[in-house]
């Protein structure tokens, strides 16, 4: 074999080399790729969902954010009027109360509400700040006191007219689960056990909260929380000669009419037999309008999660959204009040002044006066329900 012959031979072994080595690369790379799958459009699939929630029929709508597409839009519209919320580049104020309703509605985490809404974990938590922070700012344009007029619910019926004329509302309190440091969890654990936040509100025969006093520990009284809501400078108001209907826990005093202890008081000790004497009678009318309350507490807890699951929020957020639930609730109240969530509350059923502290003396003169005063629309109330039956 020849010199070129010789080269050639290497050149064509040096070729297949190559050629091999080409090959084995190429497969190498195709072993090693990974598949890839579509590009997702975030706000295409973000606008679909969001349009999927408020077009898709009331029902739908209720169960993702617990209210109608009415009381929604109303929402946002008070928000942006007021100047409270602003659209930003990004996330306009439709999404910024949307994502704060599913979340409270559900008590969902922030993280689960990121990946539905193609958002990060930290835009949901921060404009989850700004929409509470919102909404509480509507606290006095929405949650306000009542008028000195009788309250057509107490006029249109026979049961509670004239003898409740003077009765603006019914006040009570409830538990809200409650997430606090263990050093303090014995101030906050509730009878029933498990801490709570002890919660005073006031209703309207509308409906609607009239006052509302979040973040007492679970295992304080009654009435003490009552007395400090009394005494702040913003607190609970009382028109001169008006009065709330409460709860014996509260005790009677100026204000307040509570029932009589140690007699029949709850709806369902009646059921078997009615009352028998004045007190009874009393018991019996007062418990049939003091329920209201309960049945509001019954449907704000109902509509809003959050406020009967385990918080996982710092104390003072905690007690920042028992506020603006009764704000959002008020709301719907007043925008929407057929809604579904509400119907349980129309079932039928039988001074601008700070108060002082007052003394022993003091409040017992007051609790005669208006126990005197209790005992006056029992009589009456007695009087005519007799004369009504022996006819």
């Amino acid at each position: 074999m020849d010199r070129s012959q010789h080269q050639n031979v290497i050149a064509a072994a040096v070729a297949s080399v190559l050629a091999f080595g080409a090959l084995w690369i190429k497969k190498l790379k195709t072993m090693n790729e990974i598949t890839s799958h579509p590009r997702v459009n975030r706000d295409y699939e973000r606008e679909n969902y969001i349009n999927s929630i408020l077009y898709s029929g009331d029902q739908h709508c209720i169960n993702m954010i617990k209210m109608r597409p009415i009381a929604f839009f109303n929402l946002c519209d008070i928000l942006s009027r007021n100047n409270l919320l602003q659209s930003t580049k990004s996330v306009n104020i439709r999404e910024q109360v949307l994502i704060f309703l599913h979340i409270i509605g559900h008590n969902v985490r922030f993280r689960v509400i990121g990946s539905r809404y193609y958002r990060s974990t930290e835009t949901v938590h921060r404009y989850f700040r700004i929409v509470l922070r919102a909404i509480l700012k509507l606290y006095k344009l929405v949650i306000r006191s009542p008028d000195e007029s009788t309250p057509s619910e107490i006029k249109n019926n026979r049961r509670f007219y004239p003898y409740f004329k003077d009765c603006i509302g019914a006040l009570d309190g409830t538990h809200v689960r409650a997430s606090v440091p263990p050093s303090i969890e014995g101030r906050f654990r509730s009878r029933k056990g498990g801490t709570t936040q002890n919660v005073l509100a006031a209703i309207t025969f509308d409906l609607k909260f009239s006052y509302v006093l979040a973040g007492w520990e679970g295992s304080a009284h009654d009435s003490r929380i009552l007395s400090d809501a009394l005494s702040r400078p913003r607190g609970l108001r009382i028109p001169e000669g008006k009065y709330y209907l409460a709860d014996a826990g509260y005790g009677i005093r100026n204000g307040f009419i509570t029932p009589y202890r140690g007699v029949r008081y709850h709806l369902k000790e009646f059921s078997a037999q009615g009352p028998e004497n004045a007190k009874e009678l009393f018991n019996l009318r007062h418990s049939s309008l003091r329920i209201t309350i309960e049945r509001v507490f019954g449907i704000l807890k109902k509509r809003f999660r959050v406020l009967d699951a385990e918080p996982f929020w710092n104390f003072q957020t905690q007690v920042d959204i028992v506020l603006v639930c009764c704000i959002i609730y008020n709301h719907i109240m007043g925008v929407d009040p057929n809604d579904l969530l509400n119907q349980g509350l129309y079932d039928e059923s039988e001074s601008n002044l700070i108060m002082t502290t007052l003394t022993e003396r003091e409040e017992r003169e007051e609790a005669r006066e208006w126990s005197a005063k209790r005992d006056e629309i029992a009589q009456t109330m007695w009087i005519d329900y007799m004369a009504r039956n022996i006819r």
